[in-house]
């Protein structure tokens, strides 16, 4: 194993810097930078600007450029923010535990009922309850979870006007509380972070239930599954020691991509309900065009990506006794 290992650790340093290089040669042909919108301000003057393009290094060739970056970065050094004036980690962390809220609550709501509705689904093909699990898969793959987004605000806020009841629709707390113990503050997150993370779990549940029941039946149709049945095993033992195993096996390949999106964070759900996630940040890094906020943390979900496609490749070796290190 250690020799595959350290194989596939010497493969992922040419593969991030490659990354990096096309990642940071993306930001940088976009036309001007922050300075030039800085300049637009006649309380700024040139001198200003030329100071801060020498602080910032952006008087320099983009090579050097990009090889101070690296250095620093490779150091845990992702630079300084241009806009916010800042460190970028101390703009990243908080926004980074933010995302990595609805990340986490999401993909466990993901993983257990799509592992459920899945297994029932293939228990049962073509019963009156898997085509109504067919129908709603299909609908939450087929509209975006932004649309999604929408008619649960909507929803929300009728709710509220015609029961009194108020489930949080945006923001990470109430700001109501005075003192909060660590269970009122716990409590009051989850309240605020449930509807988008319910939101950001309908499209995984709908493809992974999906891709569980194809997989499911094939393994249900096997030989050795007949065999089984023959001998007269429990089916609940078949069903989950035996076929679940082996359909399960391509979800753990599938793994690796959890580490990515805990740093992506929730796209456009933190965006409509004014969760402080990354991508607001990212959004606004982006308009201001705040380079080392861009390509810091864009560099940070590229490392984590292959990272996590290393631990697929460990699990699936670990689980699959037909794949070998070597």
């Amino acid at each position: 194993m250690l020799p595959f290992l350290v194989r596939r650790l010497l493969q992922l340093v040419p593969t991030f810097i490659l990354a990096t290089i096309i990642l940071f040669a993306v930001v940088q042909a976009a036309p001007g930078d922050f300075l030039t919108q800085l300049s637009q301000n006649p309380k700024v003057t040139p001198e200003r600007i030329d100071q801060l393009r020498r602080i910032y290094a952006l008087d320099q060739p983009v090579v050097v450029q990009y090889w101070k970056w690296l250095t620093k970065f490779l150091a845990g050094d992702l630079g300084s923010s241009f806009a916010a004036n800042r460190p970028v980690w101390d703009l990243v962390a908080p926004r980074l535990w933010n995302s990595l809220i609805l990340v986490i609550i999401s993909t466990v709501l993901t993983y257990v009922l799509a592992i459920l509705i899945g297994v029932y689904s293939a228990l049962r093909p073509y019963s009156i309850g898997d085509r109504i699990m067919t129908i709603f898969a299909y609908f939450g793959l087929g509209v975006p979870s932004f649309f999604f987004a929408l008619l649960a605000l909507f929803f929300l806020v009728k709710l509220k006007q015609n029961t009194g009841l108020e489930v949080p629709i945006s923001g990470k707390t109430s700001g109501s509380l005075q003192d909060p113990s660590f269970w009122q503050n716990f409590g009051d997150v989850f309240l605020h972070a449930l509807a988008p993370s319910i939101i950001l779990a309908l499209r995984g549940i709908s493809s992974e239930s999906r891709f569980i029941r194809g997989q499911m039946m094939e393994v249900l149709n096997q030989d050795y599954i007949r065999t089984a049945r023959a001998k007269g095993l429990a089916s609940n033992k078949i069903t989950y020691k035996h076929a679940f195993r082996n359909a399960s096996l391509p979800l753990v390949a599938g793994l690796g991509a959890l580490l990515p999106a805990l740093i992506g964070g929730a796209g456009f759900i933190e965006v409509v309900f004014s969760w402080p996630g990354l991508t607001p940040l990212l959004l606004d890094s982006l308009a201001n065009q705040d380079l080392y906020v861009i390509v810091s943390t864009t560099a940070l979900s590229t490392l984590l990506y292959i990272f996590g496609n290393l631990i697929s490749d460990l699990l699936l070796a670990a689980v699959d006794p037909r794949i070998r290190y070597n």
